[in-house]
């Protein structure tokens, strides 16, 4: 019993103490709750829409709208859209419709206006694209190189390719050896160098859209092994000289802008 009533004066003591500290201490018990009176903003009421442009070698210059926070103070919302990567479909950017399977990267490199004008970041195929080509009873040859174009641009190609059957074959399977797939694999890294490294990066974008590339590819290996769906798989940009408003105005050139009509020179006798 002694020991019962011990026990129960020290649980008193002790409920009634932190009851006492709590009502002192604790100064948020006598408020309301914490950004209660605070005015809701939509924060879509600061934001700005501005026109993502596409370089001139697209048919469709287009590309879609973009958002960003308005100018305020020291925060410049161009600086904030500078270095923004977008991606658009071919198909979209071509307004040709068989040419879904192909994705564009495109940077966003300089602000005028409501204008953001854009240059080729990177290139590659959609997934369900990439997946359908891979089949039984077929080689697989890929390859990639490091290549620069005259304008100081550095990147990645990757090559994709697939063996096919030869006219007249009897065997369900059209494997090519080892030492052919080496023979492809350098016919590959020869005329991807010959095509990226001798031309300018639009010029370069120019031959990605119809796929001249991997057509080149197929009709030079005829000779070591029949190919078929031989693409430029993914295109990868590795390192951009310093940026130069006036290329990237050339990139751009044949747009909006007016560019002036030529005219006939007066006659000497004139």
């Amino acid at each position: 019993k002694s020991l019962m009533k011990k026990y129960v004066h020290a649980h008193t003591c002790i409920s009634s103490r932190s009851h006492t500290m709590a009502v002192g201490k604790n100064k948020r018990l006598t408020k309301g709750k914490k950004g209660k009176g605070k005015k809701v903003v939509d924060p879509f009421s600061r934001k700005e829409w501005y026109d993502i442009k596409a370089p001139a070698v697209f048919t469709n210059r287009q590309v879609g709208k973009t958002l960003v926070n308005r100018t305020s103070g020291t925060k410049i919302s161009s600086e904030y859209l500078k270095g923004r990567v977008v991606e658009a479909n071919l198909a979209d950017l071509q307004q040709d419709e068989d040419l879904h399977y192909r994705k564009f990267k495109l940077q966003i490199q300089e602000v005028q206006g409501r204008n953001c004008l854009t240059n080729f970041y990177g290139m590659d195929l959609t997934t369900d694209k990439s997946k359908s080509l891979m089949k039984k009873f077929q080689s697989t040859i890929e390859a990639y190189i490091d290549v620069t174009t005259t304008d100081g641009y550095k990147l990645r190609l990757f090559a994709l390719a697939f063996t096919k059957k030869r006219p007249q074959a009897q065997k369900k399977t059209c494997y090519a050896s080892s030492a052919q797939v080496r023979q492809i694999r350098k016919r590959m890294f020869d005329i991807i160098n010959q095509n990226a490294s001798t031309c300018e990066l639009k010029e370069l974008v120019k031959k990605f859209i119809p796929e001249t590339i991997g057509k080149e590819i197929e009709k030079s290996c005829e000779s070591i092994y029949p190919l078929k769906d031989v693409y430029i798989r993914k295109v990868k940009m590795i390192k951009a000289p310093k940026f130069d408003i006036t290329r990237l105005m050339d990139a751009h050139e044949g747009g909006s802008a007016d560019t002036g009509k030529k005219t006939k020179r007066a006659a000497a006798s004139e």
